[in-house]
């Protein structure tokens, strides 16, 4: 196993050499396939490569290699959201978000999320943030259309012309158009009005080191309310080449209810926490969302219906 491990350590340095040498990121048939086998490369759960125990020189190139995949996935998005914003105008580009290749993978994450927020939910939420929205905001856009017809969705980017192109895709959409508002700021920034929010989302690409990751944690946990659900990304295994690592230490002032560790192919772990602070229901019955105890049978049994494969979870008590 060791030997395997070091093989597929050593084919994503070959494949981080080839990336940090590109003149440009964006969106090109050399850029797609580097990064389309560096995310094959990284699927696979069944190893047992914890990145904490690499070597200095991985870490320091797992960290580049971090922040160049957000890098490039940023200019994916703002690529295909150019693209679907400048279709005709009798067109809502809502209706062609399938071209965007990595559509299917968050109709899954959305369903997912959406499912795991259920077992500690007895409410639909009202108001939802996300943090890190994007130029192509799907995470919002998939649970508004699928999952939360009801819910008003705030997203929250520091990129202006992120939030220009997101408001493109969405604003010729007669539903969506009404529930879907964006904010131009740093989360650092925002302080009245975070408890507000029944959900608050972090996006995987908010915060590219621990330390800036920790930061946003502590800033939303400083100012979200009591009751509120906190759903963050992380990665396990070889997908932590990819996205950022989100531990139980990282989440002081919030109860971690669970982590979900996805085996097929989508990237992203699950996390949920719930704000310390305040009872499970909040006093007006109106603001934050009540919490039931964690069912995983019930969890296993929603994620085992879709014929996938057993998945990871792991459930924690309040962190002090």
């Amino acid at each position: 196993m060791a030997c395997q491990n070091n093989l597929v350590v050593k084919q994503i340095i070959d494949l981080y050499d080839q990336i940090s040498k590109l003149q440009s990121l964006k969106p090109s048939k050399n850029v797609d396939t580097l990064f389309g086998q560096l995310v094959s490369t990284c699927l696979p759960t069944d190893t047992n490569i914890d990145v904490t125990n690499l070597s200095e020189e991985v870490k320091d190139m797992r960290s580049n290699l971090i922040k160049l995949c957000g890098e490039a996935e940023g200019y994916l998005e703002q690529h295909f959201s150019t693209i679907l914003g400048s279709l005709p105008e009798d067109q809502n580009p809502l209706d062609h978000l399938h071209t965007f290749p990595y559509y299917n993978n968050y109709l899954k994450l959305g369903k997912l999320e959406f499912d795991l927020l259920s077992q500690h939910s007895s409410h639909v939420p009202s108001k939802i943030a996300f943090v890190g929205s994007g130029p192509m905001p799907l995470t919002s856009i998939v649970l508004a259309k699928f999952h939360l017809p009801n819910t008003t969705f705030h997203n929250f980017d520091i990129d202006s012309h992120a939030n220009t192109l997101a408001s493109s895709l969405v604003s010729r959409d007669p539903d969506l158009s009404k529930r879907m508002i964006f904010h131009t700021t740093d989360v650092l920034n925002a302080t009245e009005g975070l408890d507000e929010y029944d959900v608050v989302f972090l996006a995987a690409l908010v915060g590219m080191d621990k330390e800036s990751k920790v930061k946003a944690i502590e800033h939303l946990e400083k100012h979200m309310a009591p009751g509120a659900v906190l759903m963050l990304r992380s990665a396990h295994a070889l997908r932590a080449f990819l996205y950022p690592i989100v531990d139980s230490s990282d989440l002081k002032g919030f109860q971690l209810l669970t982590i979900y560790h996805p085996t097929d192919d989508v990237v992203n772990s699950v996390v949920i926490a719930r704000k310390l602070g305040g009872s499970s229901a909040t006093g007006n019955g109106t603001r934050g969302c009540m919490f039931m105890p964690c069912n995983c049978s019930k969890v296993h049994a929603i994620m085992n219906n879709r014929g996938k494969k057993k998945n990871m979870i792991e459930e924690f008590s309040a962190i002090e």
